[in-house]
């Protein structure tokens, strides 16, 4: 890690213009002007600049993150895009690594997740978040790129004329202001030669480079050209304005050629004026088109085309006038004005005057836009290089201070400039000094120090050839000395001169120039210096040798009193000199032409940064050289007059000599006596004050001053001592005097405003001091290390800095701003002085702050301690700090983390927040800071932190009274801090104590509750409250709540601007953002996100965040909600991270926990189950799971865990459901992993199987097991069908293994022993077990959920369905029984009393069992025996599970006897209402006991006299002649496909004893016929005879439905007899019938009906499945049994019936012999159908068809023994019954008895036919 060592790095400044010659000065020797010396460093030195000032930062790669799935239950996301990679893949070949998330720089270790951290803060910006800082220092070249200043290269390419280019041509080019009619720049000079003339050093002719402040429409190029002065008689310049098309004759060149050579003078020509920037065309120089103007065009066009705000208007250059390449346009200038008379700038622009002839010529200019370099600014230490884009936006104003930045950006380069690569500045580019540079409010920044000089006119009374020889003499002693060396030559490449000569004005009276001479001047003038210019006449005339000038006269022009005029001055001309002309003792012997007027009129223009206008600043430096030299009066007092007269020097003399200013005065205050210090220092505050007062862009920081402190300032290069004892001495006395109440004066405040500067100024004094020291002793490569500071200079800062805090203090109480201001400067100089100093040193400035604002104190000395602490803990060394102490940790951090918890304690809201962000962006920097990315740095920083855990530990409440958003910020800070830590420090976090732990755990619910990823398409987010999405105020825009408060300011930066695509958008998350960008392009699409914005904050006032985010672009809404899911997985994936730390740490026992119900795990546990978590997350978590289940087993297990278990269990059901495989197959493993639990803790699964019971059942309530088909009707849905899979896997041996291995659990096996037990305690088989009754459960909720609409007319499905549920929920006795009493309802409802009643026995048996079984009833086994009686349903399996179930909610303890007593009331309620009797009394018999054990003696009685009217209804059932039936059964059989389930089953329905035949056929006909569709229609097989499945009709379906009998239990079935079943009642018995038979007669030849000898009969008896009364109305048949009776056995059968009625009416015992009436009448019912004659289908019919004929010979002999038998007992029952009958008639039956007689009579004779026996026998 790099200590604090410093970094200065020198730049060296660069020339304003390359032609501006001060090396003379440099040679000078200024010891004898201190002043001098002083301005001279002051421009040469190299910028001192300190890299470390403003931090540095280096952040690792910005992390790229994964699409992180969220699967619902019915999506498959993961398998979409795997698909759509897929498809990717092979439309590009090359495929990328994109699963590969990229570390870029960052470790990885080995945690589950990527850290929530980056997506937390996926923008983080630190030079964004420090510049939201109150009083953040703004580094001074980072300026805003709006560099004004274009900077244009002119380059002459050419110069053509009609008549052909002979003699060489001499110009000029500057800029110049036609409305303010002023040249900017100095001139660029060229020369065009005719091609014979060139030679090969000449080719390259150079470029002129200009400067601009900003395009303005009055810029143009003024362009003027010289020839050779004109040979008097010989080819004058008219012939290049000709206008018909003339070339030169070839004597006319000849002669131009020699002239040209021999004449050195020069005359002007022509002149043209184009405007740069102008787009309406022919406006200038008067009518004449001038060439459109070459840079309007590319302005607006391609070329400069960096943000141009004004738009000018687009001039397609004409035809010849230009052609654009590139950035550089080529004008042709064609309009050439000649010069007829002397023409003056005025004359220039004067539209009235005559327009000349145009020269037919053309000059090719190439103009470019300069590019100045980009090269960095500081090679790269910044991201801020200031490329100088020449971006002129609206500010035609006052664009000095950019110009400045400009100026100072291009100089310190340490490159040369290079421009953007095609147009290198080459050696040969001239920069042309800039004259605004004299004008402009900064400081100069270069050496120069030069005069030019504009002769005008001559005014003369006779015509002459004039030109004027200019000098720079010293004195006017020696008229023949030779004059300096200073004059700058015309010709290129040329050195200083001793004169310079001006053009000729021929023939001329008023002869006018146009030249500018330029003057180089000596470092100091003494009044002797002076210009002469020498007039000459020359003949122009060709002679024998060149024409010699002959001098006319001389003017002086003194130096020190004209130099800084700019105004015209006007000279008498001498003729002669001699000596001492300048004198006025001189000037009276002096002779003068024109009578002495002052006919020569000149103009000066004077460019220094040596030679200060301003004569209070030239008294300043002079009285500061006397100083210096001591040639003054010790006691300085004019010095401290021109010190104080300093602040009335004009604004911009002062700024453009600050530098040198500041310079001086600090050397007073570092070196001179007391009152000169003060002195000093007050001028200095002044000067600042000012300078900062006028401050251009209104910065905290005045620019110029930055850079002042940043760049120029070196401490006098360590020629003298330091200044920062001085200073802080000087200002701390000011200060003290304050705080002893002494007046001050105004100064004092300035001082504090200006406090910055000062600070600055003295830790870089101290830093240069430091460097200085140390840099020789230094081994390379090494830091320099910190500096101590004396004693002495230590407590005077220590002082002025409490007397700085106490300002602060007390002005902050009154509110000003610049208390706040001040507060940020101490904090600043804190935290240079720790780059610096010994850091120890700082810390007690850091105390003595902390103890001026100790505590929670007010909100605006709170908010200034925060900022205060901000501004510190930036420092890049912040991590690598030491404490107070040598042994001590971190001291800063420390500071930072009390405070920062007292400020989350405090009642300002802002505050709070304030707080929670410095955390965040602090850790954010240490998290990306590419320093800080092994992981023991990482450790270092996390253990820098933990203390903050602990605090929030022990002050929840603190932790929970911050918002939601408060509560982010400081969980995921939590969050990353225990990621980086060491589980040693983390385990120690634990052992404190238990309600600390659960503390520790309560923090990571609150991560897992507030940074949950919620899907708007989530239907099954059991437990995630879906609350509406919270309107926010349309103020704050809050695209999101759970990332960082600065996302939404990302957010809606971003929407302002036009969203651009991101480039890397495409590479990061494969095919999505494809999508996305697909609708970018498209057209329909309005792309101005500004718009929708707009719309949507208007369409709702409080726009909700949710409405927002659909108003963000899909780039960034896409972006938005990577973020999030990233964040919510990592997130997520940590805290899982960390509950396996702490779970095998719980494993040791080495922690504080409740290790009887480890809830720190459990409530995680359900915590994370009941979110939405990513792909990601469930596949890490099954491992974990796993082996926390593996420790913790038998606590997790236990009955304390109940309500855990339960959760868990639901959650895993719930995920079996999901469509995405990955998720469910990892269910079913948790389902496994539940299940081995089980049986290594219990060594079975009953109580597992209850729990799943339970959560199955309410996981039904939640999950759509149906869905709607096509064509109406519903069908099983996806999740019921994916359930049952699940549930199948589950208890599937052979899969598995590749199960495990598929969701990471390789090594795990569930039938592996556990150590120390011999046996294994997995049984696949119980798991197959519990696997099918789930599954039971499922089919049972799916068949209920599909009967839907049928619910109400099917009424028999639906009892079905409500039985299957209650069975399959059998394990549950609360389930059970609640779906037994829906049962009971529903038959209720259909009146089917007894079916109800038995529902309720049912349940009453449940009770009873469970009672019983724990012992703790009045009721024993027989009597759960006595109930299985009534109702078979009553099973034993329950009874083990009835205490498995013991879950939370569900259980034994509703089963109490009452409940039990309950039920049976209501079982005989319904028994009764069905008039099953005997039942009712059987159920009594249960409740008395109860009632016994309790003595209720009421109840008894009740009871009792219940019993009573139940036996008396018995009896009156018994003794009804007509005998008692209870219901009536059919068998009804189902044929056809459309019935489903019901297909070719039979079933016996139970109905109402009323219901016939006709309608059981209406009813069921009714239900069925619902269900066809236009396929399938309804028959019903009218007869009994068995069916043929494979013989019916496809597409009919079929009903057959019979009549059936119940069977008695002691019934024999193979009896021939014909069944009346009142034969069988012979005793009071339960109605409980399980088989029930039918008969059917048939014939064998295939008739359907036949005589009595072929008449067969098939008896059918079928089996139910169970008996009836049932818990619901049909019965399936499970067995069916048919016997066949021959013809004559049926015959038999009939007489055997009728003989055993008859017998059966005279044997019965009646009650009393009194009541005979009953036993006549049915008596007489029988005996009529058996004698009377006409019945002939009875016994005589017998006869006739057995007896007689051909069929008596088939019946074989016994069979025909029998059938007489038969016959013979048969009357003589009827005999003796008629004796019977003739006792028992009155009167009023006489005549019926004499029938019957009548009737035996004839029969038995009839008889005697066939069996003649009969007689005898009778």
């Amino acid at each position: 890690m790099s200590s604090n060592g410093h970094c200065f790095r020198r730049k060296p400044r660069q020339q304003v213009a390359a032609n501006l010659n001060v090396d003379t000065l440099l040679d000078e020797n200024l010891e004898q002007w201190p002043h001098l010396n002083e301005l001279v460093q002051c421009y040469k030195t190299d910028w001192i600049k300190d890299d470390n000032k403003y931090g540095h930062y280096e952040s690792v790669g910005s992390i790229s993150f994964q699409n992180q799935i969220f699967e619902g239950p019915d999506t498959d996301i993961e398998t979409e895009m795997n698909l759509a990679n897929a498809r990717h893949d092979k439309i590009e070949d090359n495929t990328d690594d994109d699963d590969v998330p990229s570390t870029s720089g960052r470790q990885r270790t080995e945690h589950y997740g990527e850290s929530p951290l980056p997506s937390y803060e996926p923008v983080f910006d630190w030079e964004n978040e420090r510049s939201m800082i109150f009083g953040q220092r703004i580094p001074e070249s980072n300026i805003p790129h709006t560099t004004s200043g274009l900077k244009i290269s002119v380059k002459v390419l050419s110069l053509t004329f009609q008549a052909g280019l002979v003699e060489p041509f001499y110009g000029t080019i500057s800029l110049y202001n036609k409305e303010r009619r002023e040249k900017l720049s100095e001139d660029f000079i060229f020369r065009v030669l005719p091609s014979e003339m060139q030679d090969a050093s000449s080719s390259s002719e150079p470029r002129g480079l200009f400067y601009l402040d900003a395009p303005s429409s009055s810029i143009c190029l003024l362009i003027q050209l010289e020839k050779c002065a004109t040979e008097e008689g010989g080819v004058t310049p008219s012939v290049y304005s000709r206008k018909e098309p003339v070339h030169l004759t070839e004597r006319e060149k000849q002669k131009l050629q020699v002239w040209s050579r021999m004449m050195p003078y020069r005359e002007s020509f022509s002149w043209a004026i184009i405007p740069l920037f102008d787009s309406n065309i022919g406006s200038a120089s008067g009518g004449s088109a001038s060439p459109s103007s070459p840079l309007a065009h590319s302005i607006s066009g391609v070329s400069l085309q960096e943000g141009v705000s004004a738009p000018t208007a687009k001039v397609t250059l004409d035809g010849q006038s230009g052609h654009s390449s590139g950035n550089s346009v080529m004008v042709e200038v064609s309009n050439l004005n000649k010069v007829k008379e002397s023409y003056t700038e005025d004359s220039l622009l004067d539209p009235k005057r005559k327009v000349h002839k145009p020269v037919k010529g053309v000059l090719q200019l190439e103009i470019e836009k300069v590019q100045a370099a980009n090269t960095e600014y500081d090679n790269g230490s910044y991201n801020d290089s200031i490329t100088n884009e020449l971006d002129h936006g609206d500010r035609l104003t006052d664009s000095t201070v950019n110009e400045w930045r400009n100026i100072h950006s291009t100089r310190h380069n340490e490159q040369p400039l290079n421009g953007s690569g095609h147009a290198d500045l080459t050696i040969n580019d001239v920069q042309a000094f800039d004259f605004r540079t004299m004008i402009r409010n900064e400081p100069f920044l270069q050496l120069f120090h030069c005069l030019y000089v504009y002769p005008l006119t001559v005014h003369l009374s006779r015509k002459r050839n004039l030109f004027i020889r200019i000098e720079l003499r010293d004195d006017d002693t020696d008229i023949r000395k030779q004059s300096s060396e200073v004059m700058y030559s015309r010709e290129p490449g040329a050195s200083l001169q001793k004169w310079a000569h001006t053009q000729v004005a021929p023939g001329s009276r008023v002869a006018s120039y146009h030249d500018e001479i330029k003057v180089s001047l000596p470092s100091m003038w003494t009044p002797q210096h002076h210009l002469l210019f020498t007039f000459f006449h020359i003949d122009l005339q060709t002679k024998l040798e060149a024409p010699k000038p002959v001098v006319i006269g001389y003017a002086a022009l003194p130096l020190s009193t004209h130099a800084q005029l700019r105004s015209d001055i006007s000279l008498p001309i001498m003729k002669e000199l001699i000596p001492h002309y300048l004198q006025d003792s001189g000037k009276e012997r002096l002779d003068y032409l024109e009578d002495g007027k002052s006919i020569f009129r000149l103009r000066l223009r004077l460019c220094s940064s040596l030679y200060p206008i301003s004569e209070r600043i030239r008294d300043f430096f002079l009285e500061y050289d006397r100083h210096t030299l001591r040639t003054s009066p010790p006691w300085g007092s004019e010095l401290l007059e021109a010190i104080n007269s300093l602040k009335n020097v004009d604004s911009t003399a002062l700024l453009q000599f600050i530098h040198p200013i500041l310079n001086m005065l600090l050397h007073l205050i570092g070196n001179g006596g007391e009152t000169l210090q003060v002195a000093a220092f007050r001028a200095m505050v002044n000067i600042l004050t000012r300078v900062q007062q006028e401050s251009v862009d209104e910065a905290e920081r005045n620019i110029f001053l930055v850079n002042y402190v940043d760049y120029a300032f070196d401490d006098f290069g360590g020629r003298q001592t330091p200044v920062y004892p001085g200073l802080s001495t000087v200002w701390g006395s000011l200060a003290r005097s304050k705080a002893k109440g002494y007046r001050v004066g105004p100064v004092y405040d300035d001082v504090l405003s200006m406090a910055w500067f000062f600070l600055e100024l003295i830790v870089k004094s101290m830093a240069l001091e430091q460097t200085r020291l140390m840099y020789h002793n230094l081994p390379p490569g090494e830091d320099i290390p910190p500096m101590q500071l004396k004693e002495g200079v230590f407590r005077c800062i220590l002082q002025l800095y409490d007397c700085l805090l106490t300002e602060v203090h007390e002005r902050c109480k009154r509110g000003l701003s610049l208390a706040k201001r001040l507060n940020s400067s101490l904090a600043f100089f804190c935290y240079d002085l720790l780059s610096t100093i010994e850091p120890r040193q700082v810390f007690e400035l850091v105390s003595l702050y902390l103890d001026k604002f100790s505590g929670v104190c007010q909100s605006v000395l709170h908010d200034c301690k925060l900022t205060f602490l901000q501004i510190i803990c930036d420092h890049d060394l912040f991590v690598e700090m030491p404490g107070r102490d040598p042994s001590d940790r971190n001291y800063l951090s420390s500071v930072l983390i009390q405070e920062l918890f007292l400020t989350w304690d405090h009642d300002d809201l802002s505050q709070r927040a304030k707080a929670a962000r410095i955390l965040v962006v602090l850790l954010c920097k240490h998290d990306f800071d590419s320093r800080y990315q092994k992981p023991e740095d990482k450790l270092y920083i996390a253990q820098l932190y933990f203390p903050l855990v602990g605090q929030i530990l022990d002050e929840m409440p603190v932790f929970y009274n911050l918002n939601a958003v408060e509560k982010r910020e400081v969980l995921i800070v939590v969050l990353q801090i225990l990621r980086n830590l060491d589980d040693a420090s983390l385990v120690k976090a634990w052992q404190q104590n238990v309600a600390r732990t659960r503390l520790f755990f309560k923090l990571l619910e609150d991560c897992l509750i507030l940074f949950e990823h919620k899907r708007s398409v989530d239907t099954m987010l059991i437990g995630g409250s879906s609350r509406s999405p919270v309107a926010d105020a349309p103020m704050s825009p809050k695209y999101t709540d759970r990332l960082s408060p600065a996302i939404n300011q990302y957010l809606s930066e971003a929407s302002r601007q036009e969203v651009r695509v991101y480039p890397q958008s495409a590479s990061e998350n494969g095919y999505l953002w494809q999508r996305a960008n697909s609708q970018l392009s498209s057209p329909s699409q309005p792309f101005s996100l500004r718009e929708a914005l707009a719309q949507a904050q208007s369409s709702r006032i409080g726009a909700s965040s949710q409405a927002l985010r659909e108003s963000l672009h899909p780039v960034l809404r896409q972006k938005l909600e990577l973020w999030e899911e990233n964040l919510s997985a990592a997130i997520s994936l940590q805290i899982l991270e960390i509950t396996e730390k702490f779970s095998k740490a719980a494993a040791s026992h080495s922690i504080a926990t409740d290790y009887g119900k480890l809830d720190c795990i459990t409530s995680i546990f359900t915590s994370i189950f009941s979110r939405s978590q990513s792909l990601a997350f469930w596949k890490s978590l099954f491992p974990v799971f796993n082996s926390v289940f593996q420790l913790h087993g038998s606590t997790l297990m236990a009955r304390e865990n109940d309500r855990f278990l339960k959760q868990i269990a639901f959650h895993l059901l719930r995920l079996a459901v999901f469509r995405n495989d990955s998720v469910r197959k990892r269910a079913v493993i948790g389902l496994q992993i539940l299940v081995r639990s089980s049986f290594s803790h219990f060594t079975q699964t009953a109580r597992l199987r209850a729990m799943l019971t339970i959560t199955l059942s309410e996981l039904m309530s939640d999950v759509q097991v149906t869905q709607m088909k096509s064509d109406g009707t519903l069908e099983e849905s996806g999740e019921a069908r994916r359930l049952r899979k699940s549930l199948e896997e589950m208890a599937d041996e052979s899969k598995n293994e590749t199960l495990l291995k598929e969701c990471g659990l390789r090594d795990v096996s569930f039938v592996d022993t556990p150590e120390g037990s011999a046996e294994i305690r997995w049984s696949w088989s119980e798991v197959k077990f519990l696997s099918n009754s789930l599954l039971l459960a499922l089919d049972a909720s799916l068949e209920h959920a599909l009967l839907g609409s049928l619910m109400n007319t099917d009424r028999y499905a639906a009892a079905e369905s409500f039985y299957k549920l209650a069975m399959a929920f059998a394990p549950v006795p609360d389930l059970h029984i609640m779906w037994l009493l829906h049962l009971c309802d529903a038959h209720q409802e259909m009146q089917s009393w007894a079916e109800a009643a038995q529902c309720a026995v049912a349940v009453a048996g449940v009770v009873m069992q469970a009672l019983v079984s724990r012992n703790d009833g009045v009721w024993s086994n027989n009597h759960v025996t006595a109930l299985r009686k009534i109702c078979p349903m009553v099973s034993t399996e329950i009874t083990s599970e009835t205490s498995a179930a013991e879950v939370e909610g569900y259980g034994a303890s509703k089963l109490t006897v009452d409940s039990a007593v309950k039920y049976l009331q209501l079982a005989n309620k319904l028994f009764s209402q069905a008039e099953l009797y005997h039942f009712c009394g059987s159920i009594l018999e249960l409740v008395i006991p109860v009632y016994k054990s309790r003595r209720s003696y009421g109840q008894l009685a009740k009871c009792h006299s219940m019993l009573t009217n139940i036996y008396e209804s018995i009896l009156e059932q018994e003794s009804s002649p007509i005998p008692f039936t209870d219901a009536t059964y059919y068998r009804v059989g189902f044929y056809g496909e459309k019935f489903g389930k019901l297909d070719k089953k039979e079933y016996v329905y139970r109905e109402p004893r009323d219901v016939r035949l006709g309608d059981i056929m209406e009813k069921l006909s009714h239900i069925y016929e619902l269900r066809m569709d236009g396929n399938h229609t309804l028959h019903i097989i009218p007869d009994s005879r068995q069916v043929k499945a494979d013989e019916l009709q496809p597409g009919v379906c079929y009903l057959q439905i019979t009549a059936v009998d119940p069977v008695m239990e002691d019934e024999d079935l193979g009896s021939r007899r014909e069944r009346i079943f009142s034969l069988s009642t012979g005793s009071v018995r339960a109605r409980v019938f399980d088989r029930f038979l039918f008969d059917t007669p048939f014939t064998k030849n295939g008739k359907t009906q036949g005589g009595l000898e072929d008449q067969w009969k098939r008896r059918t008896v079928v089996q139910t499945e169970g008996s009836f009364p049932a818990l619901v109305n049909r019965l399936l048949v499970t067995k069916s049994e048919s016997l066949e009776f021959s013809p004559v056995e049926n015959a038999i059968g009939m007489i055997e019936t009728r003989t055993a009625a008859l017998r059966n009416e005279l044997e019965e015992p009646r009650s009393s012999d009194g009541d005979q009436l009953p036993r006549l009448q049915s008596l007489q019912r029988i005996l009529q159908g058996s004698v009377a004659v006409q019945v002939n289908s009875g016994v005589l019919s017998v006869c006739t068809a057995f007896l007689s004929g051909e069929p008596a010979t088939r019946l074989r002999s016994q069979e025909l023994q029998q059938l007489i038998a038969a016959l013979l007992e048969f009357m003589a029952v009827c005999k003796r019954a008629i004796r019977v009958h003739f006792r028992l008639i009155g009167d009023e039956d006489q005549d019926f008895h004499t029938q019957l007689v009548n009737g035996f009579q004839s029969l038995t004779a009839e008889l005697s036919h066939y069996i003649p026996a009969i007689l005898s026998e009778l």
